[in-house]
């Protein structure tokens, strides 16, 4: 299969056409002539993870990408053609490498060398990449995989620890990767939907897990890491943020889904110092105050954008409100704007 390497053509030309919101963009061949696909690709591995070089038959290349940003969290989904990929020493000499990359195979099957190690992965299997060496992998099939770039300082550890875990297929059956595969799946599919403090939670939520699973590929003792508790609340955690609208979310409905007692969730959250429906609540109006005081909202919709973040009705948003602030949301929106504040710290001082 022929090699292209070339350099990013961002300024005229067949420069990358790019479609994207504040928070993700979308790569793909299809804004190319065929001939300039391969080549086009190249220069969008480049700008979005790292320099690679690309191979594939026919010197053509049909392929997609996805990025979406969750606080720390980059995930990049990407479709393409067969083909293979190569972090030659050359490229990590750029010094592009600030990032671990783990990887979701969702369809198709992955090849994958590194540190010494090969493995194959299935749909549904994970792989910790290190960027600051090479690694080789190919896929004999067209495929799918979701990759998950997250900072090294944020996993906690070391260089020769990274490495251990490299080119391990972990398969979603047992431990803490039963857990990863189905919720990263889910966050890679949703995440263009959340915005603002829920995304940054959700992206903290991934990254803390992405933390433990390498802590327990380790063999590392619990008191090193996030412990069993702790793996659960994040779990739970997550789960409310994507149900927060839903205004029939309970502790019993939380805890049939994690198939858990009420009281172990209660005691969960206890141990962070709060409660199962205060944390809810407090969610509740982060994403409330966040909209109401984004511009082009009338003091007419904040009955409805109550009712979009799980509150019964505007009655009820208005009494808890005053209860948790001290005044009506209809007030602390004037005050707002007169202001001329869209910052969510200059919300009220709670009055208890």
């Amino acid at each position: 299969m022929p090699a292209i390497t070339v350099s990013p053509r961002w300024g005229g030309g067949t420069g990358l056409d790019v479609t994207a919101t504040p928070r993700s963009q979308v790569l793909s061949t299809h804004s190319v002539p065929r001939r300039e696909s391969l080549a086009y690709w190249h220069d969008a591995v480049l700008a979005t993870l790292v320099g690679m070089d690309i191979f594939a038959e026919g010197g053509t290349y049909n392929a997609t990408m996805r990025t979406d940003q969750l606080g720390d969290l980059q995930i990049i989904t990407v479709d393409c053609d067969p083909g293979e990929v190569y972090r030659a020493p050359r490229f990590i000499a750029r010094g592009d490498g600030e990032q671990i990359f783990v990887a979701l195979q969702d369809t198709g099957i992955a090849q994958v060398e590194q540190d010494g190690r090969s493995t194959e992965l299935h749909p549904g299997d994970v792989s910790f990449y290190e960027t600051i060496r090479p690694f080789r992998t190919r896929y004999p099939q067209r495929f799918r995989m979701r990759v998950f770039a997250v900072p090294r300082r944020l996993l906690g550890q070391s260089e020769a620890d990274l490495q251990r875990i490299t080119a391990r297929a972990l398969r979603p059956t047992a431990g803490l990767a039963a857990v990863l595969s189905p919720f990263m799946a889910r966050l890679a599919d949703t995440c263009a939907s959340y915005s603002g403090a829920i995304a940054h939670g959700l992206g903290s939520s991934a990254v803390n897990l992405l933390a433990a699973v390498a802590q327990e590929q380790l063999g590392k003792s619990s008191a090193d890491g996030p412990g069993t508790d702790q793996v659960l609340l994040l779990r739970v955690q997550t789960f409310i943020r994507w149900h927060l609208s839903d205004p029939d979310l309970t502790p019993a409905v939380i805890a049939r889904a994690h198939q858990i007692s009420v009281r172990y969730l209660h005691r969960l959250f206890e141990n962070e110092g709060t409660t199962v429906c205060r944390w809810i609540r407090e969610l509740r109006f982060e994403e409330c105050r966040r909209e109401l005081a984004s511009p082009g909202v009338a003091s007419a919709g904040i009955g409805a954008v109550a009712r979009r973040w799980g509150f019964t009705s505007a009655t009820h948003f208005s009494r808890v409100f005053r209860s948790r602030y001290g005044m009506p949301p209809t007030e602390w929106l004037l005050r707002e704007r007169t202001q001329g504040s869209r910052e969510e710290d200059r919300c009220p001082v709670p009055s208890h």
